[in-house]
């Protein structure tokens, strides 16, 4: 029987651990994501080409709402990330059930009349119209006032968890989880209106 000679093992060098892919730091993704955030919002406003906006508007549709996710889901809601976060989702949940968006929408806009003015949804609110309001919404990220982004995207949350809250259990966890991102969406406003969101 041959004896093997034993080597010792190899070391790897600082390289080799640069090149492992493992679990990112918490840290540096929350800086990108509000870096990449800044840019969408502040460098779109700064734009006047219409395939910026279209771009924006679709971005969830072309990169997917599971990206989004995983860049922005878990920034605060008082940050630039965090607001692009709730409006694509937002968008995403119209897109996928129009049809109980309008029930909702329209159940609720009897009860909440200012925030349906603000929200700007056109008469009668059926799903198209609504899947057209919140298109609008979300391409004044690049052709205007956040604010105004912010506060008509709350408004319409408002009607619909007024919705909510008549079509169901009021206290219920859908009406409480609408009416939370109405209220993250408007302070975000505000700030936003303060210069005090970044």
């Amino acid at each position: 029987m041959n004896e093997r000679a034993h080597h010792r093992p190899m070391t790897p060098g600082g390289d080799f651990f640069e090149a492992l892919v493992g679990g990112a730091d918490p840290a540096v993704v929350s800086e990108a994501a509000e870096r990449a955030a800044t840019l969408l919002v502040r460098g779109a406003r700064e734009s006047d080409d219409a395939a910026v906006a279209d771009r924006l508007l679709h971005l969830a549709d072309t990169e997917g709402i599971e990206t989004i996710a995983e860049v922005w889901s878990g920034a605060p809601a008082d940050s630039l990330a965090g607001c692009l976060w709730r409006l694509y989702l937002l968008r995403s949940w119209v897109y996928a059930d129009p049809l109980e968006v309008a029930r909702e929408f329209e159940a609720g806009r009897r009860s909440a009349q200012v925030a349906r003015v603000v929200a700007g949804v056109a008469e009668p609110p059926g799903p198209e119209q609504l899947k057209t309001m919140v298109d609008q919404v979300l391409s004044g990220i690049a052709g205007s006032d956040f604010a105004d982004v912010l506060l008509r995207a709350a408004a319409f949350a408002r009607v619909v968890a007024t919705g909510r809250a008549t079509l169901s259990d009021p206290t219920g966890a859908e009406v409480q989880r609408m009416l939370v991102l109405s209220e993250q969406l408007e302070s975000a406003g505000h700030a936003e209106l303060e210069h005090e969101l970044a």
